[in-house]
């Protein structure tokens, strides 16, 4: 979609919006409304959910395998605030699963879903993409 149809798609949002806060919405205009996603593209929304460097990374390292928290912490190098918000985010959006052992220690292991394990394709297509266009800023 290129960024002229985005313009549009807002411009005609904002005005279906304006036109509905004036009271002069239609049935049509509703269910045009009710039919339409929030943003103009599934690529926009998959990278809502995904997109953020932390949680890229996270997804990444557990391509290996279920890890604990402190691991996680020292494959990433994020610092533990970051690390815990990224994970609640992804458990929330169904990408990780969290599993607390009590036994002692007490630890928190996290592993991806079969949604977040869906995910290996795309990063296997992006470490490809990366090694034939970004070798050249290596030279």
């Amino acid at each position: 979609m290129s960024s002229q149809d985005l313009s549009a798609a807002e411009s005609a949002e904002t005005a279906d919006s304006g036109a509905e806060a004036a009271g002069e919405a239609t049935e049509t205009d509703a269910t045009a409304a009710a039919t339409t996603p929030d943003t103009p593209c599934p690529v926009v929304d998959s990278i809502e959910q995904i997109g953020s460097q932390w949680r890229l990374v996270v997804l990444h390292e557990l391509l290996n395998g279920e890890s604990r928290f402190n691991e996680l912490k020292r494959e990433t190098d994020a610092n533990a605030r970051t690390l815990s918000r990224v994970l609640d985010d992804l458990q929330e959006t169904g990408f990780v699963d969290r599993r607390l052992e009590e036994d002692s220690p007490v630890a928190t292991y996290y592993s991806l879903t079969a949604k977040g394990e869906s995910l290996a394709p795309v990063f296997e297509e992006i470490d490809s993409w990366a090694h034939e266009w970004l070798a050249e800023c290596d030279a």
